[in-house]
Parts: structure tokens; C-alpha cells; sequence
């Protein structure tokens, strides 16, 4: 049975996991509850092995395979079905997804074993894999929207999991509102490309845009709007500037959910979206140099304000912001393929490090300030090795996997025709801010004399359902890039070769372009960003273990800029000035007190009021005096009389008046 034809059931699996936990888990033991959960997306990682084992076999012309099931929404010319589809980039983003989201699984039978609501827990991560496989697999626009607003409603359900801590539960709706601001946008790109196109499937859409002009530099045409309103609804998914801020408050979640909305789901949704769209984005130079901007920007950003947090997750989470604006360069300067490929090692060491800050977490006993750490490497050995790979990655040191992926794009940065050797410095510099960050996160945690009371904490290793996957991990962040490997010898990148069917336009020129620079600019670019890594790791070296109470010396001399970045450029502070407070008293003042209350309420209370009041008045007549009744009759009488009688003595009362 070719489970191509049966795609469906790979979302299917998790989503009937997360039913039969949500409904009857509060019933069964932990291990029923893990089982089902486990199962159902380690059954859905099988399927979706099975599924790229059966399209690599398809002949070029049945690229991409689309597999429609019913129609879905009809209304008038237009129609949406639930129609799931499988290309290259389906396949890069299905692997992750399923691969990477079952580690995250098996890691939390162990993080959460002791932890309330373990059926609850389990149904929202089994929910969050479903609406993230639809989103993968969805062959239009309307299907994809679905995923996207249900990865939204899941994270809302995972960042407030402990809904009895006001934090998370602000956390969570401050996700929710947030993603929807960016959701907005999107819903507007969809509008526009159905009212341009006539369809929102992707394959006749694109290849309707395809042929198209692109529009002019600096000229706002239909696919450029469309593209950056597409790119609006991104920039909130991915934690993009100015809607970066619901990211860094999702750490009030349990750390697996950290690891999996930051890692393989959520936030790279926004990526995907763009990769997904690059035909409509290709034909808007505007927007593709607006991505590569606030990309640029972002991981700037995003990097200088994680060089002075302590909580150990809370730097992790910038550093994810700032990895995302990498990925959103690459893009943005057409190097598509390089973009997805850091999405894929990203997703490898950023779940490792969440997973290992988890384990130090455990060990710690929920501690997280890293200020009150220190001394860990001999203590909890396999975290450290695991958490230190992954650090070796992200901060680009070959060969690790985001060695590869980083010198791909900032390779095709400074090719850019637009700004490239700006873009190329600020992402080089950004570089080096994060291998500093990262290794000041490594020497503050695992090295130094502890800064805890040993005699109260009982530090040990984490079981072996969480330090497998953490092995798992440090491997495909070890490996995870060498594809890209023989691009230093001036032979094939096999990561954008596969990729090439999918960016036809894009990728071919990109590899090319690559190519054509292997041996003037592959290999100084390389050892220039390994440089720059090196300096990173030895100032935090020099500050951290060498001298120890140089930063605190240090913040003190700078205490305006270290301030500034303590409070994350006070942007929470200044939305919560500028939007918050005002939105707030308009509802308060406005909304409730005047048409609320005096308007609406208003209206009923005195329709209500004059209705008691007149009763009142009928009630005074009832005075019990058998005289008054009486009269009362008579009169009654006289007027049923009157009522009677008036149209056959009107003509004669007239009469005898004229």
C-alpha cells in the first residue's frame, strides 16, 4: 500500500494520539499516556520515511505530487480542498518535523514524569504535531492557513501549561495576540493572490506567477504587496522585528515545549512559508530586500540583547530570534536553499541546547539562573558534552552542522547585488556575538567553582529517555551539514542540489553563483567566519574563566548600554506605553463605561425601569374599596360603549352640527 495515496494519515496519527489522551488520558498511568503519544508520532516519523522513500522513486514529471482528497470549502468559482502535496522542500521539512518533534517526545516521558496534568501535556504536544505536519504538507494556501493558525492555538495551549502561574498564562496569551497581529497580514496576501490568480492552490498559482514581469525596484505592485503581507504573517510566526516579542516569554513553558517551538515547529513555520512562496517573492525585488533587511536586523538584535541575560533558556530564546533573522537573510537574498538548509541544522542544535538546558535544569532542581550554576562539566558529563556539540555548532566551528549552513549564507550575502557587503558585516558580526553569548552560557553553567549550595542541591544526570535523544542530536549537529562539505573543493553542494527542483529560478542561479565563487570566496569567507568564531569564544574565555569579575567591573563602567540591553531596549516597555495602555483605557472607558454600560445597559435598565415604574402606577389602582371598583367599571363601561356605538352616531352628531 503506497502510503503517497495515504498521506493523510501521517498528520492523522499524532491528532488521534492527542484525542485519545485528551479524552480518557486523566484515566490511564503515565506509561499508557507516553505509549500513545510516543507511538502515534514515532508511527507518524516511520510514515513519513516510507512516504520520501516512495516519492524519490517518482519520475521528474510527477513533481510535485499532489494528492487531493475532498473538497473542502466551495463558494461560488472558488474552491479549497484538503489536498496534501510532497516536493523536495516537503520532504526536508517533513523529516525535521517528525524526526525531531519524536526526540522531543521521548525527552519529555522523563522531564515531565513528575509533573501535574502529564495526559494534558502529551495531548497539546500530539495537537501541535498535526497542525505542524498540515502546514508541511498542504497544497494550498487555505490548508496551510489552518496549520498556522492551529500551531498558533497550540502554543498558546503549551507556553500557558501552567495556567496557575500568571506568568505563563500571560506568556501564552501574549503569543496569541501577537501571532495574531501577523496573521492578519497573511489572511490580506491570501485575499489579494486569490483576487490576482483566481486559485490559491499552489501549483497552478505559482505557475500563473511565474511567467509574470517582476515588478520594478522600489515599485509596490501586486506581488510585492502580496509578498509582504505574506511576509507580515512570517515575521509574527517567526519572531520577527517588531513582532519578536511573544518569543522570549514562550520559555514560561516546559522546556520541551521550548525545544519544540523552537527548534522544529512554530517559529521556522514563517520560513517555510517564504521558501514556499520564493516565485511570488522572486518577482518583488522590494520584498525580497525588505526580508533580507529586517532578517538582518533581527539577528543583530536579537544577538546583543542575549550577551547579558542569566536565565539560561531566556538566552537561548534570543539566540533562536537571532538564528531565525539568519534564516530570513538568506532568503531575502534569493539564496533560498541556504535559508532552509540552516532551518535544518538550526533545528538539530537548537533542540539539543534546549533539551541539555532542560537536563541542567533537572540536575539543578528548576533552577535556571546561570549566575547560580557553575562547576556542572564534572558532575553531569553527557549534558556537558551533548550541550557543548551543540554550541560548537551554532557558533559555526567546523565541522559542525552550522559551520556549513552559516557560511552558505553569509557566502551568498556578500554576493548579493544590494547591499551585500553591508549585510555580510552585520551578519559576520553577529556571528561573533554569538559564539560569545554561547560560551559565556557554557563557561557560566559547566565550568568555575559552583555557585550553589552543593550541600542543598543534589545535582546528577538526567535518565536515559532524556540523555538519548540528546546523543541522537549531537550527532545530526555534528554530521547535520557535511551535505554542503564538498562545496570546498569546488565539487557539488548536494543540499541545494536537492533543493534545485523546487527553486528552479532561484537555486539554479544561487548554485551557480556558488560555484563560479568556490575557490575565490568559498574557503577566506570560511576562515574568516571561523576567525571571527574563535575571537567570540576567546573574550568570553578571557572574561569568564581568566578574569571573573572583569564583567561585573564591566557593567558597571557601561552601565547605561548594559542596562539598555538588560531591559531588551525597553520595547516591551514601549508598546505596553504606546499600544497597551491606550487600547486598555479605550475599552475600559469607552467600550465598557460608556457603550457598554451607560448606552447598552443603559438602554435595557431604563426600558426596565419605565415598565416597573407604569406597574406601579397600575398597582395603586387596586385599592380594595368596593365603592372605587365600581366606579371604575361604570367608567370602563361607558368607554366600551362609547367605542361600540361612535361610528353609528358620528354621522348624526355631525349632522346636528352643521
Amino acid at each position: 500500500m503506497p502510503i503517497l495515496n495515504y498521506l493523510w494519515v501521517i498528520p492523522a496519527l499524532p491528532l488521534l494520539g492527542s484525542a485519545l489522551n485528551g479524552l480518557l488520558g486523566a484515566k490511564w498511568p503515565n506509561k499508557v499516556v507516553s505509549a500513545v503519544a510516543v507511538g502515534s508520532t514515532g508511527l507518524a516519523f516511520l510514515g513519513a520515511i516510507e512516504a520520501v522513500r516512495e516519492f524519490l522513486q517518482l519520475p521528474p514529471e510527477q513533481i510535485p505530487y499532489v494528492k487531493p482528497f475532498f473538497t473542502w470549502i466551495t463558494a461560488g468559482d472558488f474552491r479549497a480542498g484538503f489536498d496534501l502535496q510532497v516536493d523536495h522542500l516537503t520532504v526536508v521539512m517533513l523529516m525535521v518535523v517528525t524526526g525531531v518533534g519524536w526526540l522531543i517526545h521521548i525527552y519529555s516521558m522523563g522531564y515531565m514524569a513528575h509533573e501535574g496534568g502529564y495526559y494534558r501535556f502529551f495531548s497539546y504536544l500530539n495537537l501541535f504535531m498535526f497542525f505542524m505536519l498540515i502546514l508541511v504538507l498542504a497544497g494550498n494556501y487555505v490548508l496551510l492557513f489552518v496549520g498556522w493558525e492551529g500551531v498558533g492555538l497550540s502554543s498558546y495551549l503549551l507556553i500557558g501549561f501552567y495556567f496557575l502561574r500568571k506568568s505563563a498564562a500571560d506568556a501564552g496569551k501574549k503569543a496569541f495576540i501577537v501571532n495574531r497581529i501577523g496573521d492578519f497580514g497573511f489572511m490580506l496576501g491570501m485575499f489579494l493572490l486569490y483576487r490576482t490568480f483566481s486559485t490559491l492552490d499552489f501549483v497552478p498559482l505559482f505557475s500563473k506567477a511565474a511567467p509574470l514581469p517582476p515588478d520594478a525596484f522600489g515599485h509596490l505592485g501586486t506581488l510585492t504587496i502580496a509578498s509582504l503581507l505574506l511576509f507580515m504573517g512570517a515575521c509574527g510566526k517567526s519572531a520577527q522585528l517588531p513582532l519578536y516579542v511573544w518569543l522570549p516569554d514562550a520559555m514560561e513553558g516546559p522546556t520541551p515545549v521550548s525545544a519544540l517551538i523552537h527548534a522544529a515547529t512554530m517559529v521556522t513555520a514563517g520560513v517555510y512559508v517564504v521558501a514556499r512562496s520564493h516565485v511570488l517573492f522572486t518577482h518583488a525585488p522590494t520584498g525580497m530586500f525588505v526580508v533580507a533587511i529586517v532578517g538582518c536586523a533581527t539577528a543583530l538584535f536579537a544577538a546583543t540583547i542575549g550577551l547579558v541575560q542569566t536565565d539560561i533558556k531566556r538566552v537561548l530564546a534570543y539566540s533562536t530570534v537571532s538564528q531565525l533573522g539568519y534564516m530570513f537573510l538568506a532568503c531575502g537574498v534569493g539564496a533560498f536553499s541556504a535559508g532552509i538548509f540552516h532551518l535544518m541544522t538550526h533545528a538539530f542544535f537548537k533542540a539539543l541546547l534546549f533539551l541539555a538546558a532542560g537536563s541542567v535544569i533537572h540536575a539543578m532542581g528548576g533552577e535556571q539562573d546561570m549566575q547560580r550554576m557553575g562547576g556542572l562539566s564534572k558532575k553531569i558529563r553527557w549534558t556537558y558534552l551533548t550541550m557543548l556539540t551543540a554550541t560548537l555548532a551554532i557558533a559555526g566551528f567546523p565541522p559542525f552542522a552550522g559551520f556549513f549552513s552559516k557560511d552558505s549564507i553569509l557566502l551568498n550575502a556578500f554576493q548579493s547585488e544590494r547591499g551585500g557587503h553591508i549585510l555580510y558585516g552585520i551578519g559576520l558580526f553577529t556571528a561573533l556575538l554569538t559564539s560569545f553569548y554561547m560560551f559565556r552560557l557554557i563557561f557560566l553553567t559547566f565550568h568555575g567553582k559552583p555557585r550553589f549550595d552543593e550541600h542543598k542541591v543534589h545535582v546528577h544526570e538526567s535518565p536515559k529517555s532524556m540523555l538519548v535523544p540528546l546523543m541522537i542530536l549531537a550527532v545530526l549537529s555534528l554530521i547535520g551539514g557535511w551535505m554542503a562539505a564538498p562545496a570546498f573543493w569546488g565539487q557539488t553542494d548536494y543540499f541545494t542540489k536537492f533543493l534545485e527542483p523546487v527553486f528552479a529560478a532561484g537555486t539554479a542561479g544561487e548554485a551557480a553563483a556558488t560555484e563560479a565563487a568556490a575557490h575565490a570566496l568559498e574557503t577566506p569567507l570560511a576562515i574568516v567566519a571561523v576567525i571571527t568564531a574563535l575571537i567570540g569564544l576567546a573574550i568570553a574565555f578571557w572574561l569568564y574563566i581568566r578574569q571573573p569579575g572583569k564583567p561585573e567591573a564591566l557593567a558597571k563602567s557601561l552601565r547605561p548600554i548594559y542596562t539598555t540591553l538588560l531591559h531588551k531596549y525597553y520595547v516591551d516597555e514601549l508598546y505596553a506605553a504606546v499600544i497597551v495602555k491606550p487600547l486598555l483605557w479605550i475599552s475600559r472607558n469607552v467600550l465598557w463605561q460608556t457603550v457598554d454600560v451607560r448606552v447598552i445597559d443603559g438602554s435595557v435598565n431604563g426600558i426596565a425601569r419605565g415598565a416597573t415604574e407604569v406597574g406601579d402606577g397600575v398597582r395603586h389602582t387596586q385599592s380594595g374599596n368596593i365603592r372605587s371598583y365600581a366606579v371604575w367599571v361604570v367608567i370602563g363601561a361607558i368607554v366600551i360603549i362609547a367605542i361600540i356605538f361612535w361610528p353609528i352616531l358620528r354621522p348624526a352628531a355631525v349632522g346636528m352640527v352643521r
